[in-house]
């Protein structure tokens, strides 16, 4: 259909004698936004930008002189909103002459297009995890968020353990213990343990079964032994039909997502509405700004399955 929509375009809407005409007002998926991100405000900023410094190393023994440690500037994050706009035009006539007021809908479906657009940029985050992503955001470590090859600008630092958060495993209790292992072995830029504690999984909903046996069985999954089930209850989980891959999963210490994963709504989303004064033609339109990005990876592991 063309633009702007006019009683050419709808003649079914103009006769009375259709019993009902109803408007793609389907249930829309749930908002999983605030599941995810932590949404600080901009303060006005063209763009929010994040850098880190290293810790120290272990204070060494004292030998009749103090050892004076350095840090190390880390990596930048810069999270860039972007614009984002539509509308719809409607013939005055059309407007009027509407028997199902399916025109008068209009600006709601607007609202939903909007509604699904921010969904989609959220799992963005997730679907493109294994990939370098610079839609929103630039990261100076120039690596994917969930990745094998992470670095450190600590020039001592070794990253040869403690650095990998991608795994290639498919869901299972098996795997989900060992990611956990590998989660809780993280290390801070100076290489040292910190206290990572992974309590969400993040699935689509195809692994929706297989998660929730991992995390509601009593008994060890998929065996005959009557262990007790070390996941039982551990996790909080979360399914997000905007995942796009059916096999690939993530884990996540909720209290470092907050901290790390972050959405910034430079504009809400706003409508206006006016009527040009010589065609008669009612303009809806919708405005928003908003950028996400992170500002570290250790909140996550990522399970990229073939």
């Amino acid at each position: 259909m063309g633009v702007p929509h006019t009683t050419g375009q709808f003649a079914d809407l103009l006769d009375p004698r259709f019993q009902e005409i109803f408007d793609d007002n389907f249930p829309q998926l749930n908002d999983m936004l605030p599941e995810v991100y932590s949404f600080p405000p901009d303060n006005g900023r063209i763009d929010m930008r994040f850098s880190e410094v290293s810790g120290y190393g272990d204070v060494p023994e004292f030998t009749g002189a103090v050892t004076y440690q350095s840090a190390a500037q880390g990596y930048d994050t810069t999270i860039t909103p972007l614009e984002f706009a539509s509308g719809v035009q409607v013939e005055r006539r059309l407007f009027d002459t509407d028997q199902f007021e399916v025109m008068n809908q209009r600006p709601e479906g607007l609202a939903r297009a909007a509604q699904r657009t921010r969904q989609k940029h959220g799992a963005r985050m997730f679907n493109n995890a294994f990939s370098v992503d610079t839609k929103f955001y630039n990261n100076s470590e120039a690596v994917a968020l969930c990745s094998n090859s992470h670095t450190t600008t600590v020039d001592d630092a070794s990253t040869a353990s403690g650095f990998d958060n991608l795994v290639t495993t498919a869901l299972s209790a098996t795997a989900l213990a060992t990611a956990r292992i590998q989660m809780r072995g993280f290390l801070d830029a100076a290489a040292n343990r910190i206290d990572v504690e992974p309590d969400e999984i993040l699935y689509p909903p195809d692994l929706y079964e297989i998660a929730f046996e991992i995390n509601a069985s009593m008994g060890k999954v998929e065996t005959a032994n009557n262990n007790r089930n070390v996941h039982m209850g551990r996790y909080t989980m979360k399914e997000w039909n905007y995942l796009n891959d059916t096999n690939n999963w993530f884990l996540m210490d909720s209290a470092l997502r907050g901290a790390a994963l972050k959405w910034f709504d430079s504009v809400p989303v706003e409508f206006a509405m006016a009527e040009d004064m010589d065609t008669l033609v009612a303009k809806w339109r919708l405005y928003m700004v908003y950028g996400n990005g992170h500002r570290d990876w250790r909140w996550i592991l990522g399970a990229s399955v073939s």
